[in-house]
């Protein structure tokens, strides 16, 4: 019944905006409408806060009425968890049972996006962005110590300068978005809203660099870009607008790039194994992979076990001459004599964009929500308070309360990223809440854990209870901490490396190549490099492909994600290409193929 009225008094809105002289997408989008809109979905979807523990809740009278809202969970893989609001329940749904749902449901439940009118444009949440904040942080520091400098181009680009390089433009036109009209006028001439920045930048470039002295120019910009991509969005992973940051620099010599580009890899692994907890393979690009316009990209692939499927972490291009040539980035030869003879600068460019959160959600997550590595969690301790009962008399509740806030003190100025909740609400509903938005520690105290000198601490990557609780001493109080949360990073990645390298193996003949990625591995194999053989083979394991056997029923055939530069991955190396109808042999490393996220 709430439902219809609703649906009732949105109708009754579109009606009384199209009489006033509004039209279409002008009623569609009007403020009044989306408000209504987003109510709507949320009956559909139902409400609450996250389940406490059936006790705690009896002795908490106050405690938001929201946690009884009804909830239809027979509908919940029905309705997309898009149109529900960020708070929430507890999971409803399984990881392994079905993961684009249940992904759905942690981003929202835990508080790091909210929906948006625009579609695949999503609102980052002050926990997701945090989550960015920490990875930039990290990585600005590092690529500083190697001499690059921050800046920011408009977000505009003139059509011109996309159309100084043809195939650049291609690669992008379908996503390209143009600014067309300023009010009720055309303008003259269309700009686009940047979906990269080398033609903006480069053509900058061309003015600043006269001489060999002028280089080389390292520069970083972080910033939104737009991609209007037409295909399904999915928060993080693939949307309309998402945050990176873009690298571009320019060099007198090739070997100077050319040891940058794999300088900023080793800079990209570090993001996805030191902060994220997560393996990754390095390696180079097949020629059909490779960035348009680079001589050659390098890659950090990582790989999601719930999906069997691989996807690109981030990417370091080498371009060579080909922009600098374009948009006459060049200096006079300083090894002319004559002082004739000018040189094009040897270019690279590298990027990293929020998809890393998406990635380490879906590796790292289980079914009671978000699990964070201590190192990008916002809060990387949650102090609880616990064991205040109604009889407790008020100097046992100072005394509690002023040991939480010692605690939260000597963890904070230790440097420990440390939240003490305080709320009225029952440290039932409290462990419930962090758990679901993934914060690494939980430290329990009480009464009687002081009168011991003790504490508990809860890991949050360890899903049974009884064995994620350990004891702590209030003597060695960080010691203790530093400790936990440093497992916590060591057990997430090493649980991570085992279920890759489960899926990680090696195939010589074809006739082991579609059984094997119908697996959801990941498969290293003798491959020629032919971007017309590689086009077969995707083409081949996706007419033999099981539907049945591929993680959400899509049907997709593998493609090359990389040739690892680690040896180890290539010993030994049959000769002959492992498509059937191709006749190379000279093949000296596997390549790594697999179903990927694009």
């Amino acid at each position: 019944a709430a439902v219809k009225a609703k649906g009732d008094e949105i109708r009754a809105a579109k009606d009384k905006l199209k009489a006033s002289g509004l039209k279409g997408k002008e009623v569609d989008t009007h403020e009044e409408v989306v408000k209504l809109v987003a109510e709507l979905q949320a009956l559909k979807a139902g409400a609450g806060a996250p389940a406490a523990a059936p006790a705690a809740r009896a002795d908490k009278p106050k405690e938001p009425k929201k946690e009884k809202a009804e909830k239809p969970k027979a509908k919940a893989k029905a309705e997309t968890t898009l149109a529900k609001p960020s708070k929430g329940g507890g999971l409803d749904v399984k990881k392994e049972d079905d993961t684009p749902v249940w992904y759905e449901q942690v981003i929202y439940k835990a508080e790091l996006i909210q929906a948006y009118p625009v579609k695949g444009c999503f609102t980052l949440r002050p926990w997701a962005y945090r989550i960015w904040e920490l990875i930039q942080g990290w990585f600005d520091t590092e690529i500083k110590k190697l001499g690059v400098e921050n800046c920011y181009f408009p977000m505009f680009i003139p059509k011109c300068y996309l159309a100084k390089e043809e195939a650049h433009l291609d690669d992008f036109a379908a996503e390209v978005a143009w600014v067309t009209k300023f009010g009720n006028e055309d303008i003259e001439e269309p700009v686009a809203i940047r979906p990269t920045s080398e033609t903006a930048m480069y053509d900058a470039y061309s003015n600043w660099v006269q001489s060999h002295r002028d280089l080389p120019i390292k520069l970083n910009q972080w910033c939104s870009v737009v991609r209007w991509e037409v295909k399904q969005t999915t928060p993080f992973l693939r949307t309309r607008e998402f945050l990176w940051q873009e690298g571009h620099t320019a060099h007198a010599t090739r070997d100077h790039a050319a040891q940058e580009v794999l300088d900023i890899l080793e800079l990209y692994a570090g993001v996805y194994e030191k902060l994220l907890a997560l393996p990754v393979v390095r390696g180079t690009k097949t020629k059909a992979e490779t960035f348009p316009g680079a001589d050659y990209t390098t890659t950090v692939e990582a790989f999601i076990p719930v999906t069997g499927r691989a996807i690109q972490g981030a990417t370091s291009h080498h371009l060579g001459q080909n922009f600098s040539k374009m948009f006459d980035i060049s200096f006079q030869d300083p090894n002319d004599p004559e002082g004739k003879k000018r040189e094009c600068a040897y270019q690279n460019s590298w990027g990293i964009t929020q998809r890393t959160i998406g990635v380490m959600i879906m590796v790292h997550g289980d079914n009671k929500g978000l699990v964070l590595p201590p190192a990008v969690a916002g809060f990387q301790v949650v102090i609880v308070p616990v064991g205040i009962k109604a009889s407790s008399t008020d100097e046992d509740r100072t005394k509690l309360s002023d040991a939480c806030a010692n605690m939260t003190k000597r963890l904070s100025d230790a440097g420990i990223r440390v939240k003490l909740d305080e709320r009225d609400n029952s440290p039932g509903w409290k462990f419930n809440h962090w758990e679901l938005k993934g914060v690494p520690i939980r430290i329990e105290l009480g009464p009687m854990d002081l009168d011991k000198g003790e504490f508990i601490m809860a890991r949050r990557h360890i899903a049974d209870p009884k064995e994620s609780k350990i004891t702590g001493k209030d003597a060695t109080l960080v010691e203790d901490v530093q400790r936990a949360l440093d497992g916590c990073h060591k057990d997430l990645y090493d649980r991570a490396l085992a279920q890759r390298d489960e899926k990680l193996v090696k195939v010589d003949e074809w006739k082991d190549f579609s059984p094997n990625l119908n697996q959801g591995k990941l498969l290293l194999v003798p491959f020629c490099g032919n971007p017309e053989c590689e086009e077969k083979i995707k083409d081949t394991s996706k007419e033999e492909s099981a539907e049945t056997e591929v993680a959400g029923g899509l049907k997709m055939g593998a493609k090359s994600l990389c040739v690892p530069h680690e040896a180890s991955y290539s010993k030994p190396c049959p000769a002959k290409c492992i498509h059937p109808e191709c006749t190379f042999k000279g093949v000296t490393a596997r390549t790594m193929f697999g179903r990927s996220y694009q």
